[in-house]
């Protein structure tokens, strides 16, 4: 069709069915947009893609942009790797957590670890009271580790451990597992998650301050490259970002920005990019706006693929494609009419499977009231099966790729993004706009927002502020159990009992020395863990050279 006749056609539709249409039945308000206030048209045409080209827009899969996707055949060749994140109480119960996912068809391992695990405390520390094993499960010792995979063999599952202060002892215990299963550690696979610039913004689990944090991050680069080729020495969330409150485009605005500090702290460190580059993974939420979210991943992909090519100079194309795990939305779950979960979670898990994602976590609908029961966990992996194998949506690449409202909301969101990197960029940084406020500070304006929007009821939640019911809470939930905390202490203190107590002391001392000075710390941390010292013992060490890290008001 001639541009003429386009131009008259669409004003015959305008003047006609359209006006018609709003003379009888007016919209429903008068402007819509999406959660990170993007305008939504009422209809989008070819002339929104004025300046779209396949080239530079879209391309190929598994090639430059990597708009569709990190893989040429995505997941006609196989599925997304179905990674329930699990862990409570102790190592015993988690195992069995474990075995039971592996057991129904889950493809990937995922542990969620306590407080006190996460922020470098063992059972019997004052501070760890009321919290062992509640949120996650509490691991202090080697043999807890041993425990936790009892009966799994490392060397054929992939793990990804949801740790950050403490991601260095974690992954040495791992690792010091492995070897005694007698595994090839060179073959080791999975993530651990090791992103302390996004604690000190939105989760908060931070021990030491951002510099000497950044310095154990790049430690782990280097060790993993050289020792564990195939593990990911970190996963760039901007999961945690997105559950504080922030928009979609500030939730990889802030993710990619602090991918970027994590590659120049390597790059300062002596690494060279392609060495490292093509193991850093990302972690993205999954929210219920489907448009904005399949736009959101796409738009991820194509920022970071020009900012390794581009900014930082990267030649192998492996170190341009941003690969990323999903998690549904934690802080979308409703305790009111809680099976509604189950619906928002399938929304959000299509929308990662449409936006390309290489692993998934679906909550389970039971999460806003208790860690989730089996049956519930069950059901949340079944959601992925379905879609799987039941949906027909991963039967073809990029299924939705030259949709007009997908392909102009992916370039919104990638311009807007791109213009709040560069901002974070011009003040010195991530670790700048972590040291300021200035991060923190723009989500928590956010998230003041939505709730705004919530209160009034100009955001719709259904069972919340929209179609209200009364009802009963559910009484069959997950509940921890009030001794364990005792035991745990007991665990650790025999634990302590066992051991060459002077070499630990030693090994503690080294250390301390070795954080003082330049050496990589990870083989003194691996080290420490074989010769029995504990999770808090190691991260005391640690903390006498290092200090805390206090959050200005």
């Amino acid at each position: 069709m001639s541009k003429d006749s386009y131009e008259k056609v669409q004003k015959e539709w305008e003047t006609g069915l359209l006006a018609k249409a709003l003379g009888k039945a007016p919209e429903r308000r008068k402007s819509f947009e999406t959660t990170s206030g993007l305008e939504l048209e009422r209809l989008y045409l070819p002339e929104h893609l004025d300046d779209w080209t396949f080239e530079d827009k879209l391309g190929f899969p598994g090639a430059f942009p990597f708009t569709r996707g990190v893989q040429p055949t995505m997941y006609r060749g196989r599925f997304w790797t179905m990674r329930q994140y699990a862990g409570f109480a102790s190592a015993r119960e988690t195992n069995s957590r474990f075995r039971y996912l592996l057991e129904k068809g889950q493809t990937g391992l995922s542990v969620a670890f306590d407080l006190p695990t996460q922020m470098g405390y063992d059972p019997d520390h004052p501070l760890a009271e009321g919290e062992v094993g509640k949120v996650g499960v509490s691991i202090s010792t080697l043999d807890d580790m041993r425990q936790l995979f009892d009966r799994i063999p490392l060397s054929k599952v992939s793990t990804s451990m949801t740790i950050n202060s403490t991601a260095a002892i974690l992954l040495a215990m791992y690792v010091a597992v492995a070897q005694e299963q007698g595994a090839d550690i060179t073959r080791l696979r999975g993530t651990i998650q090791n992103d302390l610039l996004k604690e000190y913004v939105a989760r908060g689990t931070y021990i030491f301050p951002p510099r000497p944090s950044m310095r154990i991050i790049t430690n782990l680069f280097e060790w993993c490259k050289n020792n564990v080729p195939r593990w990911n020495p970190i996963s760039i969330s901007g999961y945690h970002i997105r559950e504080a409150g922030s928009t979609a485009v500030q939730e990889i605005a802030f993710t990619l920005a602090n991918g970027i500090a994590y590659v120049q702290a390597a790059l300062d460190a002596g690494l060279e990019i392609d060495q490292f580059a093509g193991r850093l993974s990302f972690f993205f939420a999954a929210h219920s706006q489907l448009l904005e979210e399949i736009a959101k991943f796409r738009a991820a992909r194509r920022l970071w693929a020009k900012i390794m090519r581009n900014k930082f100079k990267a030649a192998n194309p492996k170190s341009w494609a941003l690969r990323f795990h999903t998690q549904t939305c934690g802080h979308l779950l409703t305790a009111q009419q809680p099976q509604n979960n189950i619906v928002r979670v399938t929304l959000q898990a299509l929308a990662a499977v449409l936006g390309g994602t290489q692993s998934l976590h679906t909550n389970s609908w039971d999460e806003a009231f208790a860690l989730p029961t089996e049956d519930s966990v069950r059901i949340a992996l079944r959601t992925q099966q379905i879609l799987a194998y039941e949906s027909g949506v991963a039967d073809t690449v990029d299924p939705l790729a030259g949709s007009y409202a997908i392909e102009k909301l992916t370039d919104d969101i990638e311009q807007a993004a791109w213009i709040l990197i560069q901002e974070i960029e011009d003040m010195g940084g991530a670790v700048a706009a972590v040291e300021n406020g200035w991060m923190s500070d723009q989500i928590a304006d956010s998230a003041y927002k939505t709730q705004k929007r919530i209160d009034s009821k100009d955001l719709a939640v259904v069972g919340v502020n929209k179609f209200v019911e009364g009802e009963a809470p559910p009484k069959d939930i997950l509940r921890i159990d009030p001794a364990l905390g005792e035991k745990r202490k007991h665990d650790v203190i025999d634990a302590r009992k066992k051991r060459d107590e002077q070499a630990v002391v030693d090994i503690r001392t080294r250390i301390a020395e070795a954080a003082a000075g330049n050496e990589n710390l990870f083989p003194f941390i691996l080290d420490a863990v074989k010769k029995g010292a504990t999770l808090g013992e190691i991260s005391n060490s640690l903390r006498e050279v290092f200090g805390e890290y206090k959050a200005s008001a």
